[in-house]
């Protein structure tokens, strides 16, 4: 039996990485002299080196390159009203409508109750998105909150430092209070877990009532100024960053 020589088979690597975006073909070829790509754990600096996009894991400083060009990564803005399902039974408007003219099976990372909007991912890669919703990994999503009452200067602290839920304690990472009005208070609220109506119990807790929520990022992917219902592509640098997230 032969061998097919690896040489001659694949995609030369530094024309996958101009196709994935990483940059020209030429300063590909820079990166990988300088021992800035690795393949499958391995530094790779000749030139010559072909690989499989479809099985080739590739960093470059580190962070991991999607070089597969069948997989999609999206930020939507959910709505409020919309249930974070891709059908349902009751005919509620659902994430499933938003996107029922991509010709992708698309799922969403993790979800929103109905009355929570803002940033939801959406892909086909379910290795990322298994990996983004695992609590092992610590992903935090930032939350602004506008709650009932007026907010203690010494509440972040209690936050930080665990509150006891029916279901076991949780903690914030960061809180601050961005705005206050007679009767209610805008707050930021970092958390790595997601367990179900998580920022509402916690806050109720303390004696907050949630009025209105809005997940404003997920790791370093941000929902900016997009419209409710919108659908962006993430960037490479984003794709980047999930992937970053959870490789530890």
């Amino acid at each position: 039996m032969t061998t097919a020589d690896p040489s001659t088979e694949g995609v030369r690597l530094q024309k996958v990485l101009a196709k994935a975006g990483v940059a020209s073909r030429r300063a590909a070829e820079d990166l990988i002299v300088a021992g800035r790509v690795s393949v499958d754990g391995t530094v790779v600096r000749e030139l010559g080196r072909r690989v499989d996009p479809d099985t080739a894991v590739i960093h470059v400083d580190g962070t991991r390159v999607q070089v597969r060009d069948d997989l999609v990564y999206l930020a939507l803005n959910k709505p409020r009203g919309v249930h974070s399902t891709m059908s349902d039974e009751q005919g509620r408007p659902c994430v499933g409508d938003l996107v029922a003219d991509r010709r992708e099976r698309l799922f969403h990372v993790g979800r929103l109750d109905a009355d929570t909007e803002g940033l939801l991912l959406l892909t086909n890669d379910g290795d990322l998105a298994h990996r983004l919703m695992h609590p092992s990994f610590h992903v935090t999503k930032t939350y602004l909150a506008e709650v009932d009452g007026t907010v203690a200067r010494g509440l972040g602290k209690r936050l930080r430092a665990g509150v006891s839920l029916e279901d076991g304690p949780v903690r914030a990472d960061e809180f601050r209070i961005k705005d206050a009005r007679p009767g209610r208070t805008l707050v930021e609220i970092v958390l790595h877990e997601g367990r179900k109506h998580i920022v509402r119990r916690l806050l109720a807790e303390v004696g907050h009532p949630v009025r209105k929520l809005v997940r404003t990022a997920i790791g370093d992917v941000v929902l900016g100024g997009a419209r409710p219902g919108s659908l962006r592509p993430l960037t490479r640098q984003e794709i980047g960053s999930l992937y970053r997230e959870v490789d530890g």
